[in-house]
């Protein structure tokens, strides 16, 4: 009985160019990881001299994006439900302005978690996390309480519902854009025999004018 030999498998092997590029990019990406848990460990760790010496640079990158609080714990749940809506004034070709309705933006994006096994993170938190950073950093009139971080705040949830809402809505272009806060309180169960009062109140911020893009640039979209 002869014996069938196989043939020995041919081993590919990446080019010394090819090598290089992966070996750079891992030590990138290992990099990056690093630099971002060290932030992160900056910013949630006690005070003390290292965090303290160079809390700007720690504070630069962790806000917006990714602000850490515990939340999370907190023994007392928030009791009332926040919807932050928003309306443009949109421009028509015949020179004429219009005010639209309100866009509940915060249903939109419970709409799209409803049901959804793995809803994205900018649906979840994106918008929340914006409007509380500004109320935050502004009191009641919208003055800035926070130097730097305040302006910060300010452009991060422009940007976000200017994007939201688009460049045109309603047959016109949109020139201005504002939003405001709904605050809804949860009403107190049936057994509890407690009343509540759960009348929508609103925190209107001012107006945002949107710069005009250029002409071209108008036209194309």
């Amino acid at each position: 009985m002869q014996s069938a030999e196989g043939s020995t498998p041919h081993v590919a092997t990446l080019s010394l160019p090819a090598r290089i590029t992966v070996a750079v990019t891992v030590g990138a990406v290992a990099v990056g990881a690093l630099l971002h848990l060290g932030m992160v460990f900056l910013h949630v760790s006690p005070s003390n001299t290292l965090n303290t010496q160079h809390a700007a640079a720690v504070s630069d990158y962790i806000y917006p994006e990714f602000e850490q609080n515990w939340k999370l714990f907190a023994p007392d749940p928030v009791q009332q439900n926040n919807h932050v809506q928003a309306r443009a004034e949109v421009r028509k070709p015949d020179g004429s302005t219009e005010t639209t309705g309100w866009v509940d933006l915060t249903a939109l994006d419970v709409a799209a978690m409803r049901h959804n096994p793995i809803p994205s993170h900018a649906d979840q938190n994106e918008l929340r996390r914006a409007w509380g950073y500004y109320t935050d950093t502004h009191n009641d009139q919208s003055q800035a309480t926070s130097g730097s971080s305040s302006d910060l705040s300010d452009t991060y949830l422009r940007n976000i519902v200017a994007r939201r809402l688009g460049s045109h809505l309603n047959g016109g272009t949109v020139v201005r854009i504002q939003a405001r806060g709904a605050v809804t309180p949860v009403a107190k169960p049936g057994w509890s025999g407690q009343s509540s009062d759960t009348a929508t109140t609103y925190r209107e911020l001012p107006w945002w004018t949107i710069p005009a893009a250029p002409a071209g640039q108008e036209k194309a979209s």
